[in-house]
């Protein structure tokens, strides 16, 4: 049976290199296993230059668990965060750092609108109890792009520590250690890299990890003790997802062939151009501008056609052989689409395709 294709955030679709990358058992203390370990790390360090002053620790588990991990890992316990919040996946943060029994500080922002570093800064000059900002590269609740270099510039001028969800941006959108100030930037395998879900990941800035001693209240999640034992012995602390890093190895390999970053970015580009034009044609409205959508995953306004309804439309839809995705949004009905995963622009034509069919039989007339 053929798999349906994922128009998802993550899982995604994979190519089928990735997934025969998993057939095959590894030993997770063997030594054939740590090397594929250490290179996936080292690739992973490269693909933002972070060589000269960040490691990476890769962590089991979904990209949630390495951004609580990170918080809780380098954000001391008495510590204070600025949460820029413009989605879901911002309030997330600040729900952990509750949990953390860290102080979060909630800058809250219109979702149709990116981060401003102005508030940032302004926030920062004002309350010098704040150690670190945690920000959302792409809220990937609505597929915007906030302005990470600017509030990176910013961060870095009041001295303060910068924690980067990037999870939806790491590997297509360009980001460079070398001149964007961070502690820690967050991933994970199943996302832009076109990996299988089961290993975040933090490319951390070393001499900030080396300084987080005692800062983690949980075993599992403390990733200075992840690292220095992996630097000791070359193996994980614990069982690690095999078959995971195996796809992610494949997935990398795959990657670096087709362009890297540059050409990760251009084919999802490609792919948003297509789906945002198709889908306009049909007379959808997306939730947000072209000029902060990020060509990850898309928000459109669900038809205010009483003869629409999200369950019966989704099932429709994957019928024809697509997965979309449920909104993120409280105030407003939406559905999202992603671009990303191993799929191309002739993909989300089809997509854009068996939408219009759906709304024929579902008898929708009205998408705005």
């Amino acid at each position: 049976m053929n798999s349906p294709t994922l128009l998802t955030p993550g899982p995604l679709t994979t190519s089928p290199e990735t997934k025969a990358a998993m057939l095959s058992d590894w030993g997770s203390w063997d030594s054939a296993f740590n090397e594929l370990t250490a290179s996936v790390c080292r690739d992973l360090v490269q693909i933002v230059n972070g060589q000269a002053e960040h490691v990476c620790i890769p962590l089991q588990g979904s990209g949630t668990f390495a951004v609580e991990a990170a918080i809780g890992t380098f954000v001391p316990r008495n510590g204070k965060v600025l949460v820029p919040d413009n989605g879901a996946y911002c309030k997330r943060i600040a729900r952990m750092l509750g949990y953390l029994g860290r102080e979060a500080i909630v800058l809250a922002h219109d979702e149709q609108a990116p981060a401003d570093p102005a508030r940032i800064d302004a926030a920062l000059a004002s309350d010098p109890g704040i150690t670190h900002v945690a920000q959302v590269h792409c809220e990937t609740g609505t597929g915007i792009l906030n302005p990470l270099a600017q509030i990176a510039a910013v961060v870095a001028k009041h001295g303060r520590g910068l924690i980067v969800d990037a999870m939806s941006s790491y590997g297509a959108i360009p980001m460079d250690a070398r001149n964007l100030a961070f502690d820690a930037l967050i991933a994970a395998s199943g996302k832009c890299l076109e990996g299988v879900p089961g290993m975040g990941f933090v490319i951390g800035r070393r001499s900030a990890l080396e300084r987080a001693g005692g800062n983690s209240r949980s075993l599992a999640m403390d990733l200075l003790d992840q690292w220095q034992y992996m630097q000791k012995t070359g193996q994980w602390r614990f069982t690690p997802p095999t078959h995971v890093v195996a796809a992610l190895r494949a997935a990398i390999d795959q990657y670096q062939a087709q362009g890297g970053q540059p050409a990760r970015l251009a084919r999802y580009s490609e792919n948003c151009t297509a789906l945002v034009g198709g889908m306009r044609k049909l007379g959808f409205e997306t939730f947000l501008p072209d000029s902060v959508q990020a060509p990850i995953i898309v928000t459109f306004h669900a038809p205010p056609d009483p003869a629409y309804d999200f369950g019966e439309f989704y099932r429709r839809v994957r019928d024809r052989g697509f997965i979309l995705y449920p909104g993120k949004l409280t105030s407003v009905d939406t559905f999202r689409v992603g671009c990303i995963g191993a799929i191309d622009a002739a993909t989300m034509r089809q997509a854009v395709a068996a939408i219009a069919d759906v709304l024929r039989e579902m008898g929708v007339r009205r998408t705005r």
